[in-house]
């Protein structure tokens, strides 16, 4: 009995430590091998700041996938400014990027410098919208620039809103992630967009659970509101406003206290990393050199 008791004890350690890595890998914030990283922002490239090419660096520090949310060039989206600004900075990691088309990205007649750039990485060229999984999440990649040639609207008889239902219907995942370049709801002067709602309320009714935007150049983090805006703990989407990839704005907060708005920041260009894992997602924003704001947190999905 004496030669026997050190194995039947190290037996029992062991299924000890067995359940409680298991117990860490079933919550929020606990030992996750199958967690993915997702980093990125709106609003980059300008052959004339250097905010893009600092914001950049950071990316080269954080693996992962990269997302951008529009506004790739921020001039007239024309070829020489993808060439010349967008792919000595950011470009630079081009082969992890999943991008996704803004305003200023379409100031070029169908934004075909910008479908050609990226390629088969932004989806069909024209469309704009495609989707993808990281890990136990699905990313959904979405066109905001509603009335532009070629996207045929947002609402859900569009192509667009017919696609997404059809995605959301058909993937498995348990958590959602979907990003475009316009927000629902921002402080930003002439950035709100209600034109997106209906991809909200597509997104809302499958129990998305992330929404990415731009347009804004400013961070703002949301507590999980619905598509009218009020928080909603039990089924919100929480949104993330992140123009913050080149030139950001300073002054005013032009629209005031939002509902649900819980941090907003002018002035700091930087990046949003998401730690997605099952059934939990952490964000932290991550500013450049000479920064001090950062803001992060950890919360469950559906």
């Amino acid at each position: 009995m004496r030669k026997t008791a050190p194995l039947v004890a190290s037996m029992a350690l062991a299924v000890v430590l067995a359940c409680v890595a298991a117990a860490l890998a079933a919550v929020p914030g606990g030992a996750q091998t199958s967690t993915v990283t997702l980093v990125g922002a709106g609003d980059i490239a300008s052959c004339s700041q250097t905010n893009d090419s600092a914001t950049a660096r950071l990316l080269g520090r954080i693996p992962g996938t990269v997302f951008t949310l529009g506004d790739n060039v921020q001039g007239q989206g024309a070829w020489s400014e993808f060439r010349d600004c967008y792919d000595s900075t950011w470009g630079k990691y081009k082969n992890r990027t999943k991008p996704t088309v803004g305003n200023h990205d379409y100031y070029t007649k169908g934004a075909i410098p910008y479908y050609n750039y990226f390629g088969a990485r932004a989806g069909v060229a024209g469309r704009g919208y495609y989707s993808y999984d990281r890990g136990s999440w699905h990313m959904v990649a979405l066109n905001s620039n509603c009335d532009r040639e070629g996207v045929g609207g947002c609402d859900r008889r569009s192509p667009q809103g017919r696609w997404l239902r059809n995605d959301l219907n058909n993937h498995g995942s348990q958590c959602t992630l979907a990003y475009f370049h316009h927000p629902l709801y921002a402080t930003g002067k002439n950035t709100t967009s209600t034109k997106v709602k209906p991809l909200w309320e597509i997104l809302y009714n499958h129990d998305a659970d992330v929404i990415l935007s731009g347009h804004a150049h400013r961070y703002e983090r949301y507590a999980p509101i619905s598509p009218g805006g009020a928080v909603d703990r039990q089924n919100g989407i929480r949104q993330f406003v992140v123009g913050t990839g080149g030139p950001t704005d300073g002054g005013e907060i032009y629209r005031g206290q939002l509902p649900g708005l819980r941090r907003v920041e002018l002035g700091t260009p930087g990046v949003l990393r998401l730690n997605l894992g099952a059934g939990f997602y952490r964000w932290k924003f991550v500013h450049v050199a000479g920064k001090t704001f950062t803001d992060s947190g950890t919360d469950e999905c559906h």
